[in-house]
């Protein structure tokens, strides 16, 4: 990937997939499609609540989460008020459960939020939130599956809050054989590049320690 497909500015990489609709990179269709076969076979309608997303979608949820438009959570899933926090302080709060606009592995298309679409009650709105998939949550089976069987098409978690500077995730799954690429060649200077030249609220601040930043929250993960 170049420097414009791993920030996701550009989706030449990418691939629209219509059943179940997603989008992701060219390599990583085939076997997400047989991880969803497998998962039907064993009771799950295994779909992506997220898949592709592009840097200008990143840019809105960044900046609706640093303005307060949209909620922020601390590490424990408590609200937090942005108004309240200093800009530093905010940069981590959004840092915990969002990546910075360019440096989201959603741009790169390897990465995948999974929910069970049979699991998911009627009328009922995904929170991707850990108690949905713990013990008695409508994605505690799910979560199970994933456990034992994900590795085997490829496919790992990156956040489980053991390296990561990101909160445990358990619906987040990565293809390794293409994201381990794209997370190496995302260097804190081709994120700084892409950062300068958009209307980032903070961005002074999240320039400043950017190298600490990409240090923290885009290369530090739980390996697979």
């Amino acid at each position: 990937m170049n420097g414009a497909e791993l920030t996701g500015q550009v989706r030449s990489h990418i691939a629209d997939v219509p059943e179940p609709p997603c989008a992701l990179h060219t390599h990583v269709v085939a076997p997400f499609l047989n991880m969803r076969r497998a998962a039907l076979t064993d009771g799950f309608a295994l779909v992506a609540h997220s898949s592709f997303r592009d840097f200008a979608r990143q840019l809105a949820i960044w900046n609706g989460k640093y303005s307060g438009e949209r909620p922020m959570n601390d590490a424990s899933g408590r609200p937090l008020a942005a108004g309240e926090l200093a800009p530093g302080e905010r940069i981590e709060a959004i840092l915990l459960w969002s990546a910075l606009p360019g440096a989201s592995r959603h741009h790169w298309g390897t990465d995948v939020d999974l929910i069970d679409a049979q699991a998911t009650p009627p009328e009922y709105r995904v929170q991707l939130t850990p108690e949905e998939f713990s013990p008695g949550g409508p994605y505690a089976a799910l979560a199970g599956w994933l456990d034992a069987n994900a590795a085997r098409f490829g496919f790992f978690r990156p956040f489980r809050g053991v390296l990561s500077g990101v909160e445990p995730e358990p619906w987040h799954y990565s293809f390794a054989p293409v994201a381990e690429n794209a997370r190496r060649a995302l260097t804190p200077a081709v994120l700084h590049e892409a950062i300068a030249a958009a209307p980032l609220l903070g961005k002074e601040q999240v320039l400043a320690r950017l190298d600490e930043l990409h240090a923290h929250y885009v290369a530090a993960i739980d390996c697979p």
